[in-house]
């Protein structure tokens, strides 16, 4: 049985960092891409965003234009866990965040029908 396991989040004041982790079981987060998305409150899966993707294949990452230089995805094999780097946040970063990983794409597309397994999602909350 696959499981992504997200934790890292909570309530940080603006300009703060966090780091979000995602520990994967029943699947190895080697070959396929990985990303982290957002949805903001009140919206379905239909609003949620790409934030940034990773190819285990080749390395080639993918960052929404809002995080782009904030934010740093990245992954620990041995650990079998991916990483989200949060820096310098803003109110308007507070949304869920989960990561996935697809089980065919091995490019880092933002398109959240590209994967195929999520996790529960955790809170990120930057206050003003």
């Amino acid at each position: 049985q696959v499981q992504l396991v997200e934790s890292g989040g909570g309530l940080v004041q603006a300009g703060g960092s966090l780091k979000l982790s995602c520990v994967a079981s029943g699947f190895t987060l080697d070959h396929y891409a990985i990303g982290w998305f957002r949805q903001a409150p009140r919206q379905g899966r239909e609003g949620r965003e790409a934030v940034s993707c990773l190819s285990p294949t080749d390395g080639s990452t993918y960052y929404a234009g809002s995080v782009q230089g904030r934010f740093t995805i990245s992954r620990d094999n041995a650990k079998n866990t991916v990483y989200l780097e949060m820096n310098s946040l803003k109110p308007e970063d507070t949304s869920v965040y989960y990561c996935a990983t697809s089980t065919w794409a091995t490019q880092a597309t933002p398109s959240q029908w590209h994967y195929d397994y999520w996790g529960q999602g955790t809170q990120v909350t930057v206050s003003s």
